[in-house]
């Protein structure tokens, strides 16, 4: 029922247009969502979900199936659906840093660039099959983030934050002066191809129309959110998540327990930045274009509030999240200029009356064995 319901206000999220439409809706959904947390029924279903992980999971995708099938035709609709689950996984790989082992990463969005830019140079020079570059992609951007966590070891609270935020702006920096990588002007990057299908062409099925080629990437960015969510949510209930927990509560005590706590910490970031870097691959080749400008140091803010937003630590918490601050400024142009500045009230607030999001992480779960769901 709770899946039947998220899928009807996806589905009106996207396809209404009217302004003041959407406006209610939101409203409606972050209303609902209090209520629901105020009078226990968020837990009941977190419960419920939790109990029967595997069933969840297989009825929370074909509902977005559903979506991205009765959407077939709408390009804009489908765009803004696949931006919303390639955020998704992004923030995923967030709630692993964060949530987790309390790693706070500025610099979410670098990383989905160097995913992007490192599929732009292997599939614009190279005939390495596309599925594969999107996997270097990610390898890449865990490699180098493996890199930048020397020095986070070195530092704690504001300090480690000001080394991801010092690494996103030298990033987009070095994007601008780089001719190699297009400078300013940025790379063409060619569309996407799987087993000899294209999915940058639009699919004909006669009598019932056109569907956009958009549908695929929507399946795509599905298919990864949904895989991410499965890992993210293994390594939670595993020994790995036992341990990153410990770290993120007390380093001190857990380093006194015999965790290794650089170890689980290069871990930790090195995983989130994999995530980043394949969501960032697949971005660039839905795109086909990309520039130093599309990596801002506003949008790592953007993913920091929507794992904010969500939860810290709360993987299911991330998508309705995602889908306010992506779809939402699209949606409502009148505040699109001002939207850095509205995410900024909203993560403030949210850290003043709700430090633990709209839908807060429960007591954590482990199970000795990896098998058991």
């Amino acid at each position: 029922m709770a899946a039947a319901s998220a899928a009807v206000f996806v589905l009106l999220f996207l396809y209404l247009e009217e302004e003041w439409e959407i406006v209610v809706l939101a409203v409606g959904l972050i209303a609902t969502l209090y209520s629901a947390a105020r009078f226990g029924f968020l837990g009941q279903i977190e419960a419920a979900a939790s109990e029967h992980s595997r069933t969840t999971i297989l009825v929370n995708f074909v509902a977005a199936a559903l979506v991205i099938a009765l959407l077939r035709g709408e390009h804009f609709a489908l765009l803004m659906l696949a931006t919303v689950f390639l955020y998704v996984t992004v923030c995923l790989g967030l709630t692993v840093q964060f949530g987790y082992a309390g790693i706070v990463n500025f610099a979410g969005i670098a990383f989905f660039g160097i995913g992007a830019y490192t599929t732009a140079v292997l599939s614009a020079h190279t005939p390495v099959p596309h599925l594969v570059v999107i996997i270097i992609s990610g390898l890449v951007a865990g490699l180098i983030g493996s890199v930048l966590i020397l020095p986070l070891l070195r530092t704690r609270g504001h300090y480690a934050a000001l080394v991801t935020i010092a690494f996103g702006i030298l990033f987009r920096t070095f994007l601008e002066v780089s001719d190699i990588l297009g400078g300013p002007q940025g790379l063409k990057v060619p569309g996407m191809q799987l087993f000899g299908w294209s999915l940058n062409d639009n699919i004909s099925l006669g009598p019932l129309g056109t569907v956009s080629f958009y549908a695929a990437y929507a399946v795509v960015a599905l298919l990864l959110a949904a895989g991410a969510y499965i890992l993210v949510k293994r390594l939670e209930r595993s020994w790995i998540g036992l341990n990153l927990d410990a770290i993120r509560t007390d380093e001190t005590a857990a380093a006194s327990f015999g965790i290794d706590v650089p170890r689980w910490k290069i871990f930790a970031f090195t995983v989130g930045n994999c995530l980043a870097g394949v969501a960032g691959g697949t971005y660039a080749m839905m795109s086909g274009f990309i520039a130093p400008a599309s990596f801002n140091f506003g949008d790592s803010l953007l993913l920091v509030s929507i794992v904010l937003l969500g939860g810290s630590g709360n993987p299911l918490g991330v998508l309705p999240a995602a889908l306010l601050v992506v779809v939402l400024p699209e949606k409502l142009q009148i505040i699109q200029e001002y939207r850095l500045l509205l995410f900024a009230v909203l993560v403030i607030l949210i850290l003043r009356f709700r430090p633990e999001g709209l839908l807060p992480r429960k007591m954590r779960e482990y199970y000795a064995s990896w098998g058991r769901t």
